[in-house]
């Protein structure tokens, strides 16, 4: 049986500071296939990290990417 693609909007928490689709990585490869997958199918940011779930559709694979971010240093004042 096929799986059937219905787009849904990524979801990102409100405590991150990204707004809109363009911080998006996109076209990430397949860690299967390597076939490129357009956008990941799931964000959830957190303190310093943000983890993108992707599902490639050619060959039904599903993986985590995790990304993570320095600590800020505070402003001089």
């Amino acid at each position: 049986m096929a799986s059937t693609y219905t787009p849904s909007a990524p979801v990102a928490s409100a405590d991150t500071a990204r707004t809109g689709f363009g911080d998006l990585p996109r076209e990430n490869p397949c860690a299967q296939c390597g076939r490129p997958i357009s956008i990941p199918e799931w964000i959830e940011a957190g303190q310093r990290r943000t983890s993108y779930l992707w599902h490639c559709f050619a060959c039904d694979y599903r993986f985590e990417a995790v990304a993570f971010e320095p600590a800020q240093e505070p402003l001089a004042a």
